[in-house]
């Protein structure tokens, strides 16, 4: 499985840790944020990554910026930055996390940090909303409908094959894992295509021509929805898919039935479906 992240925390912790070693002064905060990053890394070694595991460094955070709360510098931004992210990522907690960013407009307005906090803001409330659709997206619910063109000019909608059973499929060309799963999925399609069994694909591909020419070699003869803008794909952004291959298995009234199927556990749950009267 491919993953859209950040890793904001994790590359900003090793780039702390990375640096020359600081010695702990009153007045350094990038020493002092260098140790509590030690601390909070350490206990991710461990999986221990709530907010309740993680409450001792949290107010370890606030201290700092409160012992530091004079200069507003891009030094002492940073610790409101780290703390940000540690909600975001880590905790998933993207209320907390927006709060965070907003702070560094208002508390250290003339700082780096500061710059790039609208463009925070609005991957937070991008990734919001993505697990918020996730949450949604239950086996037993109705399958959010859509309306585009395919990867050929044709309309392409859910509404479409009513009646059919549908495999929705979020992979690209360069997601080793879905790949690796496409022969159990040509093999199903070509079992039970005749009986009623359709998929959607959605291509999280950038180059049109590699794609086309892909899918021709391959045999996939299903409709591909693509618009060359890989993880913000806008299909992608819609049903909030923060990893691939993603899959959703419909029946014909358009319900979840099953997700993230692989190999025979498809094939036999696709055969069950379209034996269905």
């Amino acid at each position: 499985m491919i993953k859209k992240t950040l890793f904001v925390f994790v590359v900003a912790a090793l780039t702390l840790s990375a640096g020359p070693a600081i010695a702990a002064e009153k007045t350094n905060p990038k020493a002092d944020l260098q140790a509590l990053v030690v601390k909070v890394k350490e206990k991710l070694k461990q999986e221990k990554n709530t907010e309740q595991d993680l409450a001792d460094e949290l107010k370890e955070f606030d201290a700092l910026l409160e012992k530091h709360k004079a200069d507003k510098t891009d030094e002492v931004a940073e610790i409101l930055f780290m703390k940000a992210v540690l909600y975001l990522e880590i905790m998933e907690n993207f209320e907390k996390a927006l709060d965070h960013v907003k702070r560094l407009k208002t508390d250290f307005p003339d700082t780096k940090r500061a710059k790039g906090a609208d463009d925070m803001i609005t991957l937070i409330q991008k990734q919001d909303s993505a697990h918020r659709m996730q949450k949604s997206l239950v086996v037993g619910a109705k399958f959010p409908d859509f309306e585009e063109k395919d990867i050929a000019g044709k309309l392409l909608s859910i509404a479409n094959y009513k009646g059919k059973v549908v495999l929705v499929d979020f992979w690209a060309t360069w997601c080793g894992p879905c790949i690796g799963e496409l022969p159990n999925v040509l093999k199903t399609y070509e079992k039970h295509h005749g009986k009623g069994f359709e998929i959607i694909g959605i291509s999280l591909d950038k180059d049109e021509a590699a794609l086309t020419g892909f899918i021709k070699k391959r045999n996939m003869g299903w409709q591909q929805f693509f618009d060359g803008k890989g993880w913000e794909n806008k299909l992608a952004e819609k049903y909030g898919i923060l990893s691939i291959p993603a899959t959703f298995l419909l029946d014909g009234e358009g319900k979840i039935v099953a997700k993230d199927l692989r190999g025979e556990a498809l094939e036999a749950e696709v055969a069950k479906l379209v034996a269905k009267p």
